[in-house]
This record gives structure tokens, sequence and C-alpha cells, in this order.
């Protein structure tokens, strides 16, 4: 019965924090037992128990219980094959979701070799829509995710594209996380690459995407400040906050070094 199988899904995580602190005695029974069923019912063909499945799994990362080598030889490549260009709809975006949500959890070095090169396909899946928005609503996370020489290489040509897309949800998904993405590049293709990107989306033909960039303004606008003057840092959940600056700057003092002309008749501020 699924209703069997999701209430075992959701006692999973009490049962293996219980074991790890009693791993003397049970050293090796979560890697034997209990990991491989949380593998297999990410495959399960009710949708309660998968989504038990994921949400298990997601405790399991966050609390540190899962080895490497499980998440690298059990737990990437099965999210792997249900994210493949062939799989069923449905998997392809229960898989594309998890993968965002796990990516904060794992090493610099998993995502980008194992979910990175899947991430960018899915950011320009032409079949389904809300693989694209997903992909969009998460790439800050992504991008904090790999680290700045990734990002530029790799994730910025994607973040051009979702930018520019046909549906006008895609554009206000990354509007709203701008300001992660900027975060995460060098000041340079803040300047002369992201710039241009966000004026064209502050200047939208749609009225939720101008207003969500609008909204984005300011704090994109802070990550061309200097931190250490400025006092501005973003916090490990991606909301910007202001630390005490070590010491008094004159507003005199303060240059800015780089002015943007933002300019739109049809919008209403």
């Amino acid at each position: 019965e699924p209703t069997v199988r999701t209430e075992l899904m959701e006692q999973i995580p009490p049962i293996a924090i219980f074991l790890q602190e009693s791993r003397p005695k049970f050293p090796t029974a979560f890697f034997e037992y209990l990991m491989p069923i949380v593998v297999r019912y990410l495959t399960d063909v009710n949708n309660q128990v998968r989504k038990a499945g994921q949400e298990a799994l997601l405790i399991l990362l966050e609390q540190d219980l899962v080895s490497q080598s499980d998440i690298e030889n059990k737990v990437c490549p099965i999210l792997l094959d249900l994210s493949a260009p062939d799989s069923d709809d449905e998997y392809k975006v229960e898989a594309v979701n998890i993968i965002c949500k796990m990516a904060s959890m794992l090493s610099r070095t998993t995502v980008e070799h194992m979910l990175l090169p899947r991430f960018c396909e899915l950011c320009s899946d032409g079949k389904l829509f809300q693989v694209r928005k997903i992909c969009a609503a998460n790439f800050g996370d992504i991008c904090n995710a790999v680290g700045q020489e990734a990002t530029e290489r790799l994730l910025i040509p994607k973040f051009f594209e979702l930018c520019s897309d046909s549906v006008w949800g895609m554009r206000k998904a990354c509007a709203e996380c701008f300001m992660a993405v900027s975060y995460t590049t060098s000041p340079e293709v803040r300047r002369s690459k992201l710039s241009p990107l966000f004026i064209s989306l502050i200047s939208d033909t749609c009225r939720w995407v101008r207003q969500a960039a609008f909204q984005s303004l300011g704090p994109f606008i802070s990550t061309f400040a200097n931190p250490s003057s400025a006092g501005l840092y973003i916090r490990e959940d991606g909301t910007l906050s202001i630390r005490p600056s070590t010491q008094d700057v004159n507003s005199s003092s303060c240059q800015l070094s780089n002015s943007i002309t933002l300019t739109s008749s049809s919008t209403n501020a």
C-alpha cells in the first residue's frame, strides 16, 4: 500500500539519527538497509511516496548523514537518470527540483562535476517550461554552490537565455534572483554583462517582470558596494544584511565608480 510506504519514509530520518548516535552498536545499518530504500523510493510509482522519499533524502543530507560515496554512486546517478531528456515529464520536474534543493548541501566539487552539466541542459529544456522555471527560480543557489569561476564560464550564458525566455514567468524568476547571481560574479562581469541585462528586465514588456526587477534594483546595486566599507553582505539563506562597519566612513570619501542610468518612459515608478 502506498500509504504504508509513505509512512515508512517519514520514519527514516529519525531512525537514521538514532543509528548515527548509536554507531558503535550499528556501524553499517544505515548504509546497508536504509539508504537503499530511500534511493529506491525516489522512483516509486506513487507520487506521495516519491515526495516523502525526496523530503527524507533532503533531511538526511542536511543532517550530514549520507556518505560522500553514497551521494556520488547512488543518489546523483538516480537523479541524473530521472532528469534525462527522455525521462517521464513528472519525474523530470521532481528530479530538477531536488537537484536544486540539494546543491547547497553538497561539496562544490560534487555539484560542479556531477550535477552542473545536467542543470545547464535543463535550463534549455524546450519541452517543459516548468523545468526551466525551476532552474530560473533556483539559479542564485546553484551559482552560490559552484562559485565564481563556474558561474561565469557556464552559468551566465544560461542566465542570459532564461532572461530572454518567451515565457514571462521565467523572466520574472530571473529578476527575483538577480542579486544572488550578481553577488557570485566578479565586478567586471557585474558591470559589463549583468548591468545591461538588468536594464532589459527593468524595461520588459510585461508589467510583472518590470515590477520584480524594480524590487531587485536596490539589492542588485548593493552588490557593487565594497563590503568592508559599506557593511553589506549576503547571508547563507541568500538575503541581504548589514554588518556594522569596522571604521567610520566619511560620506565625502565615498565615490561612485560606476553609475547606471535607467530610463523607461512607459514604466510607472
